[in-house]
């Protein structure tokens, strides 16, 4: 994927429309494109309505626009986003998690946020405020969250855990007590969705609660 990426880089405009999402790169792009199929139309295809003069013109302004964009495509082209975490971010999520499973709420999400400003492909992070969101019964909020987490790359790795958290939405009344209850049901009463948080194999896991209690 680092190395497809620069293939960006021949069209005008699709290194911020394909890599940022960019507007901007998306009205540049579409304008190259509309500059080029008139360049060719008009040399092969409607010859009689100008002039050679013109669309040789015509492809010597869409190659300027070619060259100019991608010259500064280069110089600002848009680094990849981080896919790790730093040492920072990675005390940012134990506060979080810990926060979690103290069941401060607010101090948990809070967290998670800042973590997503500086790590936004963080599937684990994102799965963990998706679960959180649950359980204060912003159902709508946590459905999104995890619905637009399992078509991403960074959900691929939890995409059990996250078919379970639908489940969980889908199974619960729209009351915190009773998605607490819900859990108590199924004996995770002490948020065990953190103690999942972790892939197989992993050195490092997550703390169970029935460990912190002890």
């Amino acid at each position: 994927m680092t190395s497809t990426r620069y293939l960006t880089l021949l069209w005008p405009g699709l290194p911020w429309l394909w890599l940022r999402g960019s507007v901007a790169g998306l009205v540049l792009a579409l304008a190259f494109a509309v500059a080029l199929d008139m360049a060719i139309l008009l040399t092969w295809v409607w010859t009689e309505l100008v002039a050679t003069e013109f669309a040789l013109g015509l492809w010597a302004a869409t190659a300027g626009v070619w060259a100019v964009a991608t010259l500064s495509a280069v110089t600002t082209f848009p680094p990849p986003l981080p896919t790790g975490r730093n040492e920072a971010a990675e005390a940012l999520f134990v506060a979080a998690r810990d926060a979690y499973l103290s069941r401060d709420w607010l101090a948990a999400e809070t967290k998670l946020r800042g973590l997503l400003v500086v790590a936004p492909t963080d599937g684990e992070a994102q799965l963990l405020l998706a679960t959180l969101l649950r359980r204060v019964d912003r159902r709508n909020e946590s459905r999104a969250a995890l619905e637009k987490l399992a078509q991403s790359d960074a959900g691929r790795p939890w995409q059990g855990v996250i078919r379970r958290e639908l489940e969980r939405l889908n199974e619960t009344k729209a009351t915190p007590a009773a998605g607490q209850a819900a859990d108590q049901a199924a004996g995770l009463d002490d948020a065990p969705e953190a103690v999942v948080l972790r892939l197989p194999g992993e050195e490092r896991e997550t703390d169970s609660v029935a460990n912190r209690a002890a």
